[in-house]
């Protein structure tokens, strides 16, 4: 049955739908040897799909796989400046998987990884507002003054973004360490949100995306997530 060709794309593991829009408007995807448009149908089955020249992957086994992401990684799955990327962590698994959105090189903590096309769209998608609480060490004068900024909406990058919800997790020399929740998922933006609230993030730890948190998972390593945290993530 024809089906939109990013749906297709993103079905079989390789990226995510979003991931495979973009590839299509740069004319990277080709069926049956022709470049397509973005919006375009094709049968799986029948047609051949390529991916800058690749076909595209045979659906195996389905991931859903929790990484502790270190410090000093890029989210990205191929860095055109060489630097490291979490794949270099995972390459005890035979399928390909791809980051459920990111966390940038400087932050840590928990990553969803996945080659379930339908499983990323699902919790990427803002409809959903998946909550991520992310553990924050700042520095600045009058924490908790500023902190309460946080709960206010603001303006990033030309987008109001939703209040946080802020709690104190510990008082350190200099500042605090906040856990820091929020529903939306744009770049770096709990880093930009401490900036705007005059504080100065210098340790970032995502610890929890939904109902699912990191634990005692070591940086670094990974697991598979059980059937039952799946779906929760989807419910």
């Amino acid at each position: 049955m024809p089906e939109r060709v990013q749906k297709l794309i993103s079905a079989s593991g390789l990226m995510s739908r979003r991931a495979a829009e973009a590839l299509i408007e740069q004319g990277r995807v080709r069926v049956n040897g022709r470049v397509i448009a973005l919006g375009e149908r094709a049968d799986a089955e029948t047609d051949e799909i390529t991916v800058d020249g690749a076909p595209l992957p045979k659906m195996g086994r389905k991931r859903y796989v929790m990484l502790h992401k270190p410090r000093g990684y890029v989210t990205t799955l191929k860095d055109e400046q060489g630097r490291r990327d979490v794949t270099e962590l995972l390459r005890d698994i035979p399928e390909r998987v791809y980051p459920v959105g990111r966390l940038d090189m400087d932050s840590e903590g928990l990553l969803l990884l996945t080659n379930d096309g339908d499983f990323a769209n699902h919790l990427m998608h803002p409809s959903h507002e998946v909550e991520k609480c992310y553990r924050t060490w700042v520095q600045g004068e009058d924490v908790g003054m500023r902190a309460e900024y946080l709960r206010e909406p603001m303006e990033i990058d030309g987008y109001v973004i939703a209040p946080a919800e802020v709690e104190f997790h510990e008082l350190i020399p200099g500042g605090a360490v906040l856990d820091i929740t929020i529903h939306e998922g744009r770049n770096r933006q709990v880093r930009k949100m401490c900036e705007l609230a005059g504080l100065k993030v210098t340790r970032l730890l995502r610890i929890r995306e939904g109902g699912l948190t990191l634990g005692t998972l070591p940086r670094g390593k990974w697991r598979d997530l059980t059937d039952e945290e799946v779906r929760q993530l989807l419910d």
